[in-house]
């Protein structure tokens, strides 16, 4: 299905579980489930680590913790130092289609959530991330998915016009907040339904059964 803004130019990927398995109990192999649970409660995970992608260090979040709540701080402080175990190695086929996607001259590029001081273990965990033109890691930019800022941002830094790109995520929040922002915008479920939503909109990859 051809785009109202002309043919697609370029794709802007998310990485965790995109590109990239990411699995927050890899920090703490070893340790009991339920422990590791109810330090993820505690602590409320899923906010906790977003204020890393948007710039706070690991260090100043265990310090952080140190200072309030310091029962907290030694999980958090493990994490940081076991974060390589939380990467799983390529997302099944992902390497693949990026590299058609290289191949058949289309502009890759990176947005996505990840601490500033943790994003040195992503390309060694998914090696193809390294043919991806530029990548804007929210930690740097201290700005995170799903601001529309950071999309804004991304636009203006990669020179891509939203209408002619696709953004893929696993995360429908920020898919939500790319298609606010103008960008056709996929959301991530695996990379054989990636490949036909990419061909629906002309994008010359193979399709899979």
């Amino acid at each position: 299905m051809p785009t109202p803004h002309g043919p697609i130019e370029a794709v802007i990927y998310d990485f965790g579980n995109v590109l990239v398995g990411w699995d927050p109990y890899g920090a703490f192999d070893g340790l009991d489930r339920a422990e590791v649970d109810a330090w993820m409660t505690e602590v409320d995970f899923g906010p906790f680590n977003l204020a890393q992608d948007a710039g706070r260090t690991w260090a100043e979040a265990v310090a952080h913790l140190e200072a309030t709540r310091p029962h907290l701080a030694p999980m958090a402080a493990r994490y940081a130092r076991h974060y390589a175990g939380t990467l799983s190695g390529p997302v099944e086929g992902s390497a693949e289609l990026v590299r058609e996607l290289d191949a058949a001259g289309l502009r890759l590029y990176g947005l996505t959530n990840w601490a500033a001081d943790t994003f040195d273990h992503a390309e060694p965990a998914a090696p193809v991330i390294g043919l991806l033109r530029d990548v804007v890691v929210s930690g740097q930019v201290r700005l995170a998915k799903p601001d529309p800022a950071i999309f804004r941002l991304a636009a203006e830094r990669f020179a891509v016009e939203p209408g002619r790109t696709v953004f893929v995520d696993d995360t429908a929040r920020n898919v939500a907040a790319a298609r606010a922002a103008g960008f056709h915008a996929v959301h991530f479920t695996d990379t054989t339904s990636l490949r036909s939503a990419l061909a629906d909109l002309d994008v010359p990859v193979r399709r899979r059964p």
